[in-house]
C-alpha cells in the first residue's frame, strides 16, 4: 500500500502551492477520466484507490460505447417484478433475501417509469449519450490511443418478430432523437455479422455504438497519462469526509492517514453511497451485479458487437478474446457470485452463433452502481461546500467517462457545461 507521509496534509502537502488541489476518489474508468481531464485543465490532482487503477467494476465492463440510451423503468415495469423473483435465470434476478432490503429503491424504480418523468429521464439520459463520442475521441486522442476505439458498430438481434415488435417503443425513442439506425432483416444480418445464426428473424445496426479494444488498458492508459502530467495516485480506503474551518477538505483514510485538497471527487461507484450517508446527504444508490465469461479461444471472429435485448445481455470482441456478459442480479455488496447467470448467458450466445467455442474461459461479477431513475449524479454536494460526486452511470459508465469528466470539470472550473446539469443533481431525490 501506497504512503502519504507522516504530515496530515499526505500527499497533498508536496502538492504545487500555486495550483488547487483535488483528490478523485475512485480509479475506475469514471475517475481515471475525471482525474486526466482536471490535471490536463491546471489542477493538481491525486487519484485515491483501495485497490489497483482499472481492477474494479470497469475491469469487466462490455467494452461498449453505447448511445441509444435507454431507461431502465417503464409504465408496465411493476408487471414483471414477480417474475424477476422466480426465476434465477432470467435477465433480471431479484434474490428473495435481498428483496426487503430493495423495497424503497423499487418504489423510486416504479415511480420513473410514470410516462410524464420517463420522458424527462431520456431527455437527460439522451443529452449525455449525443456527447458521447464528440468527448471520447479527443480523450482518445490526448492519451495517445485512439486505436483503442472500433471504428464498427453494434447489433441489436432479435430471434423472433415478436421480440422486435416488444422492442419497438425503444426503437420508436432512437427515431424520435434522431440515433442513426437501421433495420435488418434476412440475409442482410448474415451478410453483416456471418457468424450470427440464420434463424435471427431481425436486427438493427446501431453503427454509432462503438466498442474499446480492452477496458482495463483504457483505465491503466488515462492514469499513466495523468501521472504523467503531474498527477499523483494514493492507494488507501476512505473511512470519513470531512469540511474544515479553512475551507477544505479533509479525507481520513481506514489506516489512520488523512489527506486534505481543496476539492474532493467522490467516484467509487456503488460505495459512494456510505460517503454521501455520512454527510448527511444520502443517495438511492444500489449495486446491479452484472456478470461476463471472457473467452480466450472462442473459435470465432465478430465484426460487430452484438447486443440480445429480449435477454438482457451483449457479446463483444474485447480484451484479445470475446466477452459475454450483461443482465442483472440484485443481491447487494457481499451475497457471494451465482456463476450460474454467465452460463446461462454462454448458452444464450451460442445460440446465436452456433459456432462459438468456449475455450480457456474465466468467469466475473461485478457491481455497477444503479440509481431507481436511470441516470447518473453529477452534481456538487447539497450540504457541503467543495465535495462533488460523479457515481450511479450503471450501464453507462464507460460510455459517459468522458462526458462525465468534461462537465464536471466544467463545473468545478467555473466554466458553463454544454448540458443542463439540473437533472443530474445530488439532492434531486
Amino acid at each position: 500500500m501506497g504512503r502519504a507521509g507522516a504530515r496530515p496534509r499526505g500527499t497533498v502537502e508536496s502538492m504545487a502551492k500555486d495550483k488547487k488541489t483535488v483528490i478523485v476518489v475512485g480509479a475506475g474508468i469514471v475517475g481515471a477520466s475525471i482525474a486526466f481531464e482536471l490535471q490536463r485543465r491546471g489542477r493538481q490532482v491525486t487519484l485515491l484507490d483501495k485497490g489497483e487503477p482499472g481492477r474494479g467494476t470497469s475491469f469487466g465492463n462490455m467494452a461498449s460505447i453505447a448511445l441509444d440510451f435507454a431507461a431502465g423503468s417503464g409504465p408496465t415495469t411493476w408487471k414483471r417484478i414477480p417474475r424477476w423473483l422466480l426465476d434465477p435465470e432470467g435477465p433480471v434476478w431479484l434474490r428473495p433475501s435481498y428483496a426487503p432490503k430493495m423495497l424503497p429503491w423499487f418504489l423510486r424504480f416504479v415511480a420513473a417509469g410514470r410516462p410524464s418523468r420517463l420522458k424527462e429521464i431520456e431527455d437527460a439520459g439522451m443529452s449525455l449519450c449525443r456527447r458521447a463520442l464528440d468527448d471520447f475521441r479527443p480523450m482518445l486522442d490526448a492519451i495517445g490511443a485512439p486505436e483503442l476505439m472500433t471504428e464498427e458498430g453494434c447489433l441489436a438481434i432479435y430471434e423472433t418478430e415478436a421480440e422486435f415488435a416488444g422492442d419497438r417503443g425503444h426503437i420508436e425513442m432512437m427515431r424520435r432523437y434522431g440515433f442513426e439506425h437501421r433495420v435488418l432483416s434476412g440475409k442482410e444480418i448474415q451478410d453483416h455479422e456471418p457468424t450470427l445464426s440464420s434463424k435471427v428473424a431481425k436486427a438493427v445496426l446501431l453503427p454509432d455504438n462503438k466498442s474499446i479494444r480492452d477496458p482495463y488498458l483504457l483505465v491503466v492508459k488515462l492514469v499513466e497519462a495523468a501521472k504523467a502530467a503531474g498527477a499523483a495516485f494514493v492507494s488507501g480506503e476512505v473511512s470519513g469526509v470531512e469540511r474544515k474551518p479553512d475551507g477544505s477538505v479533509r479525507l481520513r483514510l481506514s489506516d489512520g492517514r488523512h489527506l486534505e485538497a481543496d476539492d474532493v471527487v467522490l467516484a467509487a461507484g456503488v460505495r459512494t453511497r456510505f460517503l454521501a450517508q455520512a454527510l448527511g446527504e444520502p443517495i438511492p444508490l444500489e449495486t446491479e451485479r452484472g456478470y461476463h465469461t471472457q473467452i480466450m479461444k472462442p473459435g470465432i471472429s465478430m465484426r460487430y458487437s452484438i447486443i440480445w435485448p429480449h435477454r438482457a445481455f451483449m457479446v463483444t470482441q474485447t480484451a484479445g478474446g470475446i466477452r459475454v456478459g450483461g443482465n442483472v442480479e440484485l443481491a447487494g455488496l457481499d451475497a457471494a457470485p451465482d456463476y450460474r447467470r454467465p452460463r446461462v448467458l454462454v448458452r444464450h450466445a451460442q445460440r446465436v452463433l452456433p459456432d462459438l467455442k468456449v475455450e480457456e474461459a474465466k468467469d466475473w461479477m461485478g457491481h455497477r452502481p444503479a440509481l431507481p431513475d436511470t441516470i447518473p449524479i453529477v452534481s456538487p454536494s447539497s450540504r457541503i461546500p467543495g465535495v462533488w460526486y460523479a457515481t450511479g452511470h450503471g450501464h453507462l459508465g464507460l460510455t459517459l467517462s468522458a462526458t462525465t469528466a468534461r462537465l464536471l470539470a466544467d463545473m468545478m472550473t467555473g466554466a458553463k457545461p454544454p448540458v443542463d446539469m439540473t437533472p443530474f443533481r445530488i439532492n434531486r431525490y
